[in-house]
């Protein structure tokens, strides 16, 4: 009895290939989410900034950001970004030369992002949406200057979770009024006028200039609560 060849389809074998791949990668992300958390979370209580990654040194948002993170960690805060350059650096350095620690929670792209030399945490994230989590998760506070996508993404992501009740109620301020403003009024003149969002969803959002009032700003805030979440809060967070 003649026998029939043993053929390998390659298209077969390489979908059961990425099958495994994909199935691997879901250790690869608990992984990441373990390993930050073990890390990030003697820095209590930390103030996340966000803004552009093409802010040059010599730029007003560059150098408002490393005073905003100076006075911030001169405060008693530590200070997170996203690890890159632009404003991610200058909130670093501001922190960096501080009294609290500077933490960058670097990502793996292809383009733009490199690791800034003023972290004394550092850690790097294959996948977005892990270290989105890990920048709400512990921070008290949410400090957003002058960006672009990935600046407008961070910030409705921590608008959408404090309105929907997936984490707790933050500080969320807007540095520099003349970028923000017009948004501010589209928030206002649109989605509220419209029922897309209610009018006290508005109040979520603080825009401030000075440096002193954003850090007395989140100051105020927790005039009647504490910086560390309480147990409930912190059942929350393990939702996000």
């Amino acid at each position: 009895m003649k026998k029939i060849p043993n053929v390998i389809d390659p298209a077969g074998s390489k979908e059961a290939m990425l099958s495994a791949q994909e199935s691997w990668r879901m250790f690869e992300i608990m992984a990441e989410f373990v390993e930050a958390t073990e890390r990030l979370s003697p820095i209590r209580p930390a103030v996340t900034i966000f803004g552009s990654a093409r802010s040059a040194p010599n730029s007003a948002n560059y150098m408002l950001t490393e005073e905003i993170a100076r006075k911030l960690s001169d405060a008693g805060f530590s200070v997170i970004s996203g690890g890159g350059p632009g404003v991610m650096e200058a909130a670093n350095k501001g922190a960096y030369f501080g009294k609290s620690p500077s933490v960058g929670l670097n990502i793996q792209l292809p383009h733009e992002q490199h690791a800034n030399p003023y972290q004394d945490v550092s850690q790097t994230f294959r996948h977005f949406f892990a270290r989105k989590v890990m920048f709400v998760r512990f921070a008290s506070a949410y400090v957003i200057m002058p960006g672009g996508f990935g600046t407008l993404d961070e910030l409705m992501e921590v608008l959408t979770l404090v309105q929907t009740g997936k984490t707790r109620r933050i500080p969320i301020i807007l540095v520099q009024s003349a970028y923000w403003n017009g948004l501010v009024d589209w928030l206002k003149n649109a989605m509220v006028k419209d029922g897309m969002i209610n009018p006290e969803d508005l109040d979520l959002i603080e825009v401030i200039d000075d440096p002193d009032r954003v850090v007395e700003a989140i100051f105020c805030h927790y005039e009647t609560s504490c910086f560390t979440p309480s147990v409930q809060e912190q059942e929350i967070l393990l939702s996000l």
